[in-house]
């Protein structure tokens, strides 16, 4: 039996609701009303409780703060927000506090309280039995349902609330994991119209999906491969044209994400590090085709992504086109939309590259005597070196570095220097001299005079106002 309390600071109202149902037929007993938020508490501290009925407004103790208070004090006892029409927004917070349900006072008809009360006690029971399941881990714990919706936010401020006021849900109970959200379906196979609904009203809020062979499955199990691998899974198997997403349980475990290690060494392999995946079909090809078998994960592939704009954009694009290239990224939810900015990408290459008026062979060895020059800028490194590097005569690799890089090779060679001398005076406490030796100058005389020509302060003054300034560390 579920012990129950109602707590409303007016005393009709809470004489009614207590009188509206027959308790017993949904295995509830009252055992105790109370008129505000500390009296409710008291009580608490008295009674044995499993599920508090309790209104929003009231003197001594507010509902949100009567929530919050069971939350952290009772953590076994339940919450469901009793409200009226007009204080509906309300019903967002006590759901972000932790109620499980709530009930429009104004709203609730004779003919329909019973239904209302059927949700609210099959919420409250697989609360309890998620629970049980994920803490003690019991194998007696499994899923009643073959089926369950998981929902997975993709925007701040996307959560429980939201998925609460879905009329398509308004039956479901809803299980909030770690950084997603479990709906099970007892009762109900996904139709097209159904699903139709719901991608309406999630669009580009959720990832979501239906997940299939949940049946008789252990609910820790499902708890854990969830959390662990739904979002990776989603972000494969989702597409901004794509209605309607399922999957099987067997799917979650049978994926297998790459380790950082085996994503790293495709991103900074030779052939791929210098955009020749950008410039040829066929590297393209094998390129993506690779990297979609590796399964990497959406922030190796975001991260990836921003450091292809921080080290190519300025050689590549306008600064407008880089702008909005960096915005689109950040739009990037799926692994389609990722290699569509990849694409866009290697579009932006392939434009320089005619605008500049050179061949794909010599664009080429530009990009990779770029990455050459970065590579090896604290050591004595020349001209000659990086012409002898891309196999090219030292005069016509000078000409075609120029135009491609809108300065003479020894100005870029100075300006990566001095960017690393800058790391360097800012996030160590080496000395001078020692950073000079450590990007490419052997004379720190000569150093600390050339880094004021550029940057208009001597090392020592730029690290010293950057301390000022707390930009040190």
């Amino acid at each position: 039996m579920i012990k129950a309390i109602v707590v409303d600071d007016e005393r009709l109202v809470r004489k009614g609701f207590i009188s509206l149902f027959d308790w017993s037929m949904f295995g509830i007993s009252i055992v105790g009303e109370a008129g505000d938020g500390k009296a409710a508490l008291e009580l608490l501290e008295q009674t044995e409780v499993d599920l508090v009925f309790t209104d929003i407004t009231m003197p001594q103790l507010s509902g949100f703060e009567l929530i919050e208070q069971i939350k952290q004090r009772f953590p076994t006892i339940r919450s469901v927000v009793l409200t009226c029409h007009h204080e509906f927004d309300y019903v967002q917070e006590a759901l972000r506090l932790g109620a499980i349900d709530y009930i429009v006072k104004t709203l609730l008809e004779p003919d329909k309280a019973d239904d209302v009360m059927q949700r609210i006690v099959q919420r409250f029971q697989w609360e309890n039995s998620f629970r049980s399941g994920a803490e003690l881990g019991s194998a007696a714990e499994r899923m009643k349902a073959d089926a369950a919706l998981v929902c997975y936010p993709l925007e701040e401020g996307a959560g429980k609330e939201e998925l609460c006021r879905l009329p398509v849900l308004k039956n479901f109970t809803l299980l909030e994991l770690k950084g997603l959200w479990l709906i099970p379906l007892p009762h109900l196979t996904p139709d097209s119209e159904w699903q139709r609904e719901l991608a309406q009203l999630l669009k580009g809020r959720f990832h979501y999906a239906v997940v299939t062979g949940l049946q008789e499955k252990e609910l820790a199990d499902v708890k854990r491969l969830l959390e662990e691998r739904f979002a990776a899974v989603m972000f494969y198997k989702a597409s901004g044209q794509q209605d309607r997403i399922q999957m099987s349980f067997g799917e979650l475990q049978q994926f297998a994400a790459s380790t950082d290690q085996e994503v790293q060494l495709l991103l900074l392999d030779a052939d791929m590090a210098d955009l020749r995946w950008a410039l040829y079909p066929a590297a393209w090809e094998t390129f993506i085709s690779r990297l979609e078998q590796l399964r990497a994960s959406e922030e190796q592939l975001m991260q990836w992504g921003q450091s292809l704009c921080q080290s190519w954009a300025a050689l590549l694009m306008q600064p407008s086109e880089a702008e909005g290239l960096r915005a689109e990224l950040g739009r990037s939810r799926c692994w389609q939309d990722f290699k569509s900015w990849l694409r866009r990408f290697s579009d932006y290459a392939q434009r320089r590259m005619l605008a500049l008026s050179l061949s794909k062979e010599v664009f080429q060895c530009m990009l990779r005597a770029t990455v050459y020059i970065r590579r090896e800028a604290a050591g004595k490194l020349n001209q000659v070196d990086v012409a002898d590097y891309v196999k090219m005569s030292r005069s016509y690799f000078s000409g075609c570095f120029a135009r491609f890089a809108g300065m003479p090779f020894g100005v870029m060679l100075r300006g990566i220097r001095m960017e690393r001398a800058k790391e360097l005076l800012l996030t160590t406490e080496m000395p001078v001299y020692e950073i000079a030796c450590a990007v490419g100058f052997e004379d720190d005389k000569y150093f600390s005079k050339l880094f004021r020509e550029l940057v208009g302060s001597l090392p020592s003054e730029f690290r010293a106002e950057r301390v000022r300034m707390g930009g040190y560390y």
